[in-house]
This record gives structure tokens, C-alpha cells and sequence, in this order.
């Protein structure tokens, strides 16, 4: 890749696309974390680490020296919580067959 098609593939990275990674992956952890005893915390614990894994998408971006890394990296967390997501529009849960 180019100079300049490097530096914008990075900018588009480091920007809008660690913001929706973020947003998907938080979206996501709602299936794998558990709901603690009050039943809310894996939608709590999401929301609260938001920020947190924002801040790491857009650091890896920007200092990581391999683009393609840093792209696999997002798509791969993209597509893994995606999939997570879809799956419970997808297929129902036993709460909601009841």
C-alpha cells in the first residue's frame, strides 16, 4: 500500500472503525458475559468497558506498524461479535420459548 493509502486505511481504522468495532463488540459481550446475581451485569459490564476497548482499537491502529494486522485484528472482532449478535436475533433463548 501507498504512503497515502496506508495513512487513510490507518485514519479510517484508528477512527470510525474502532468506534463501530466497539460498539459491535459491546454489543456482543451480552452473550458470553454472565448476568451475575442481580441478572444485569452483562449489560453493565459492556457498557462500562466501552471505553476502554475503544481505547485499544484506536492505540493498536495508530502505533502497531503492520496495517493488515491491525485490519485483521478489527474484522476479526467484528465478525466474531457480529456473529454473536446475529445468533441471538437468530435463534430465539429458552426464556422467550416459554
Amino acid at each position: 500500500m501507498s504512503g497515502s493509502q496506508g495513512r487513510w486505511a490507518r485514519i479510517l481504522l484508528a477512527g470510525p472503525g474502532a468506534v463501530l468495532v466497539a460498539l459491535v463488540v459491546m454489543a456482543g459481550m451480552t452473550r458470553w458475559v454472565p448476568p451475575g446475581p442481580a441478572g444485569i451485569d452483562n449489560l453493565v459490564v459492556p457498557l462500562v468497558l466501552v471505553p476502554l476497548i475503544w481505547a485499544a482499537l484506536f492505540f493498536h491502529a495508530c502505533l502497531d506498524r503492520s496495517i493488515a494486522r491491525v485490519a485483521i485484528v478489527a474484522f476479526g472482532l467484528l465478525a466474531l461479535h457480529g456473529g454473536l449478535v446475529a445468533q441471538a436475533f437468530l435463534r430465539p433463548s429458552m426464556e422467550q420459548a416459554r
